[in-house]
């Protein structure tokens, strides 16, 4: 499980289109359908799974290899947001666990909390964490007004049709396979 969640993950982060300073990938939907799936504990350690082999220097995360690999990588903009991918599977994953994935009124409530987990790291690291300088923009210390200018409004809209795909589609596979993998 852990290691066809991190390649889903890879996969996911491949599915881009460039927006300045985080691209859009399809990573927020399958970040929030391992935690919904593997739970808190399987969900965040497939994440750190993910992280580590990054860190480790494989171009797994969205525009690598041509914007550096490893830690490099992961000191840039979107350092923020790879941390807040493990804070979101387990915020998701617990919920889940606790019966939220289903029906789509919780498993959106579930998601919601989940998408909001992965954007606050990622916000505070854009608005006062590490200089940032990657993607040709220099976003060191942008402060809270644009990093959400940022690294929220251009991506909220996307998230959430993702996150309503994922509402709606938890509930009918949980009936479909009788419960958790």
């Amino acid at each position: 499980m852990l290691a066809l969640g991190v390649a889903l993950m890879w996969i996911s982060a491949k599915i881009r289109v460039a927006t300045l300073p985080v691209p859009v990938t399809m990573q927020t939907l399958v970040v929030i359908a391992i935690g919904m799936a593997y739970g808190a504990r399987m969900g965040a350690a497939t994440m750190i799974a993910y992280l580590a082999l990054g860190a480790a220097g494989q171009p797994v995360f969205a525009g690598t290899p041509e914007f550096g690999v490893g830690l490099a990588y992961m000191f840039g903009p979107t350092g923020g947001y790879l941390v807040g991918f493990i804070a979101a599977a387990a915020v998701t994953g617990w919920l889940a666990e606790r019966g939220w994935d289903r029906n789509v009124l919780t498993a959106s409530a579930a998601m919601a909390a989940g998408i909001v987990a992965l954007f606050l790291p990622g916000v505070l690291w854009l608005a006062y964490g590490f200089p940032i300088t990657a993607f040709g923009a220099d976003l060191s210390g942008v402060g809270l007004e644009k990093a959400i200018a940022y690294g929220v409004f251009p991506f909220i809209w996307i998230d959430a049709m993702k996150l309503a795909l994922a509402a709606v589609g938890f509930p009918l596979i949980w009936r479909l396979l009788g419960g958790r993998f």
